[in-house]
């Protein structure tokens, strides 16, 4: 009897075991399959990836190329480089400041170089370039004082080189001739009165041009001579002469004009904008490529009122010594114009972006955050520029690198503002049957549901769509689907999304 209970029991069991797998079994073939887990950059457009830190990622980009944007990470097609994430908070950022953000590698490989805003000794001196010639002040005329004739022309060419009291022409004249008779006439004669004569007579002689040596001459030996010769006043160079050999002269003819050398002009082009630092009887020095070895010493005499419109520079006009005369007219030499260094704010010349209208010097804040920055710059000099404005000392700024840096930043601050200021064109979203599609002409019948946004009932209607939307849709498929809320040009209206109609889920 008991083995017979216990018979019964096992055979329960296993009736209650049987029938449990079979509804078990059924309840899993009816239940929905489990989605499949694939990565995320898959499902997820490039607006809805996070990072491990939980940053989300709007799309990715090569800072090179910042205009075009990508929806996963990976290699560069324009520069062989991994792509840069940009993160929906430092897009936010752009919008109100204009603020990149750039990785501790991404900026090493960008090659991007941070200096410092600093206070510095800068030198108010400058050098400017200019050209020798003659200090016309030194400029001398010879000329007879009588009509005569050339007799011996003893310099014959330009720019010859003379020495003080060297004989430069023979000059015959009737004129000076019967003054040294007469001369001679009255200091031979012995009546009471005469020396007042001879001493007039002798006046007139110097007056005439003669020179003391030759009326010392003529008293000695008691005797006319009919030629005169005309000696230099000083040592120089034959700037003009205007005279060869027979030709006859007059009275207040210019015969030569003689340049001194012993000291030269220099008409230095001064910038415009270094003018206000030229002050007449400021010491200046000199060095010219001929002579590399040499240094003069000169003053400004003063500034021409004169500005080249094509150079925006003034002529300063510098007297220099020449000892020697080794300096010639025309030779090209570089001034420097010496002034007290003076303390102003200073970053490196290559770190300022002048764009015509404004200067821009991009800013390194922590974080790795930069931002752009107007300033108002000063003067240029061992290549550090001043900063007048903008800027504070102990700010970093970007000396290489920084015109990738404002590019992406003006282009961010520009789409940001865009986006803002344009609405965007009204959607709606329904689900329907794709009844035939003709991807030639970019068009497909579709059987929709109710639209209530539209007030549109269940219908069956044609529907445009790009290329691309058409590309994995076929006749018979169950879709969901975007679609402007306004009509094209052509009064149909646009399918902008297609995708799979989600399978209801079993209740």
């Amino acid at each position: 009897m008991k083995r017979n209970v216990i018979l019964s029991i096992l055979i329960l069991v296993s009736a209650i075991a049987a029938a449990g797998g079979y509804w078990f079994g059924t309840r899993r073939a009816h239940a929905p399959a489990a989605p499949q887990t694939t990565p995320a950059i898959s499902e997820k457009s490039a607006a809805e990836s996070t990072t491990t830190s939980g940053r989300k990622v709007l799309y990715w980009h090569d800072p090179m190329v910042p205009g075009q944007k990508f929806d996963k990470p990976g290699k560069s097609p324009f520069m062989n480089m991994e792509l840069v994430p940009v993160y929906a908070d430092e897009a936010a950022g752009v919008a109100d400041d204009g603020k990149v953000t750039i990785s501790a590698r991404t900026a090493q490989n960008l090659g991007i170089r941070i200096a410092e805003v600093t206070e510095t000794l800068m030198p108010m001196g400058f050098t400017a370039t200019g050209a020798v010639s003659v200090d016309e002040r030194s400029l001398s005329a010879v000329q007879t004082r009588v009509n005569g004739y050339i007799e011996k022309l003893y310099v014959r060419a330009q720019y010859d080189t003379v020495t003080r009291g060297q004989a430069l022409v023979e000059i015959y004249s009737p004129e000076w001739l019967a003054a040294q008779e007469e001369y001679l006439a009255v200091k031979r004669s012995t009546q009471p009165g005469v020396e007042s004569l001879a001493q007039a007579a002798r006046t007139r002689l110097a007056l005439l041009g003669i020179s003391e040596t030759q009326i010392q001459r003529i008293e000695q030996n008691g005797k006319a001579e009919p030629r005169v010769t005309l000696h230099a006043p000083d040592a120089g160079v034959v700037w003009e002469i205007n005279v060869r050999d027979g030709m006859a002269v007059s009275s207040g003819m210019p015969l030569f004009r003689l340049a001194s050398l012993g000291t030269v002009w220099v008409n230095a082009e001064v910038p415009e904008t270094e003018a206000a630092l030229v002050r007449p009887g400021a010491p200046v020095t000199a060095r010219a490529a001929a002579l590399p070895d040499a240094l003069y010493k000169g003053t400004v005499a003063t500034l021409l009122p004169d500005v080249n419109a094509a150079t925006r520079t003034i002529k300063a006009r510098i007297v220099l010594a020449n000892p020697g005369g080794r300096l010639k007219p025309g030779m090209f030499v570089s001034v420097a114009f010496s002034g007290d260094a003076k303390p102003m704010l200073t970053v490196p010349a290559e770190a300022v972006i002048s764009t015509g209208k404004r200067s821009v010097v991009i800013v390194a804040e922590d974080g790795g955050k930069f931002r752009p920055t107007d300033v108002d710059t000063g003067r240029d000099s061992g290549g550090m520029t001043e900063i007048r404005k903008g800027l504070i000392a102990g700010q970093k700024v970007v000396a290489s690198g920084q015109f990738l840096i404002d590019s992406e930043s003006s282009l961010k601050t520009t789409l940001s503002r865009l986006e803002a200021e344009t609405p965007k064109a009204a959607q709606h979203t329904s689900s329907g049957k794709i009844n035939r599609i003709d991807a030639k002409d970019g068009t497909l019948e579709l059987s929709h549901g109710p639209i209530p946004a539209m007030k549109w009932p269940s219908m069956t209607m044609m529907f445009r769509a790009d290329k691309a939307v058409l590309e994995n849709a076929k006749p018979g498929d169950e879709i969901e689907f975007d679609m402007l809320a306004e009509p094209g040009k052509d009064g149909d209206y646009v399918i902008t999304r297609i995708a799979p109609r989600k399978p209801v889920a079993a209740k």
